[in-house]
């Protein structure tokens, strides 16, 4: 059975990965990796036995289908590119800078029939497959995405670069759509958003609230969901996830809490918490979210399936960041404002 042939488009801090897994896939043959950078381009290339390009434009019709995983300022040229020639297009995050070009992409995939995914990362997290499938219906959900500033993505804001994941997420585990959005940011080291908080309302009534800065000293990727029965604490970094669940001791009744006064209250102390909530870890599979991701893009290009986080999904969180966005502009406008007139 013939090889799908693939190449990697930008093999800096996160391309090279693609190229090693790529290179690691049964089935696959890694064609070539490009960069603008001959150097590095060079070295990955001779690492994994293949070859490199300085354009992209010279593999497009080598191969199947490509990685892009390049700044985001140029994501939409190189897809569109790519898609028209009918490759299969995989795009790291977040898929295009503008609604419109994601849209465009989107319309010429289903034209040329071929797989278009967006790379959002955290879907292939073993801690997310868990905790899908004990069927949580989430009340309130928060989340927490700190990193130091990397100067990788100085072309987008916190938004785009990092809380994106967390808003794919929230739409993914929610199955709802975004009622109503109060969002701030400010900006620390770049032009744009470094820091941003935003707090969300569903249709479905969930309610989330989201952090995300890119000017911390200690990486953190946490999310704590809350339903009625239940809470669940998940650590991303370390592939940790722990439940919280009522015991049928915990009602008023079974605890006479009614009935007492305030200095009888003081006799619940004698109950063992473990008593009262049921702490258990999640079983938890460990595997690398990046190979399962880039196995999930493979398996729909050679078996014609849909992507697991398809070219509208990606459009999706897309135009929440984008609204997130507008509300911090909108807000920072609004301060300065006020600053001015305190001034006079």
């Amino acid at each position: 059975m013939e090889k799908l042939k693939v190449a990697v488009i930008g093999v800096g801090h996160l391309g090279k990965e693609h190229a090693r897994v790529y290179a690691e896939l049964p089935g696959v043959e890694l064609v070539g990796v490009v960069d603008i950078h001959n150097e590095q381009a060079e070295k990955i290339a001779q690492l994994h036995k293949t070859h490199c390009f300085k354009d992209y434009k010279e593999v497009i019709d080598k191969v199947s289908a490509v990685s892009i995983v390049v700044p985001t300022k140029s994501h939409y040229s190189i897809a569109k590119d790519f898609l028209m020639r009918g490759v299969h297009v995989m795009i790291e995050k977040p898929m295009t800078g503008t609604i419109r070009e994601a849209k465009e992409l989107i319309e010429i995939s289903k034209t040329k029939g071929v797989v278009l995914q967006a790379g959002y990362i955290e879907r292939f997290n073993p801690t997310i497959d868990a905790i899908k499938k004990l069927s949580i219906k989430p009340r309130f959900i928060e989340c927490h995405r700190l990193s130091p500033f990397t100067f990788r993505s100085a072309d987008i804001g916190v938004v785009m670069d990092l809380m994106i994941h967390d808003i794919d997420i929230l739409l993914h585990i929610t199955g709802s759509k975004v009622k109503k959005l109060d969002a701030i940011g400010v900006n620390v080291i770049s032009d744009k958003e470094d820091i941003a908080n935003v707090r969300m309302q569903f249709q479905n009534g969930c309610v989330a609230n989201v952090t995300a800065s890119r000017v911390s000293l200690t990486p953190m990727r946490k999310m704590r969901i809350f339903s009625e029965d239940s809470y669940i604490s998940i650590d991303y970094q370390k592939k940790d996830a722990v439940i919280y669940k009522r015991s049928p001791k915990l009602t008023l009744q079974s605890l006479n809490i009614g009935t007492m006064d305030v200095s009888t209250i003081a006799d619940l102390k004698s109950y063992v918490f473990g008593d009262l909530l049921k702490m258990e870890h999640i079983k938890i599979d460990d595997y690398e979210p990046l190979k399962r991701e880039l196995e999930s893009f493979v398996n729909c290009v050679t078996g014609n399936k849909k992507p697991v986080v398809s070219g509208e999904e990606g459009l999706k969180a897309i135009e929440v960041a984008n609204d997130i966005v507008y509300e911090i502009e909108k807000n920072l406008k609004l301060s300065r404002r006020q600053c001015m007139e305190d001034k006079i």
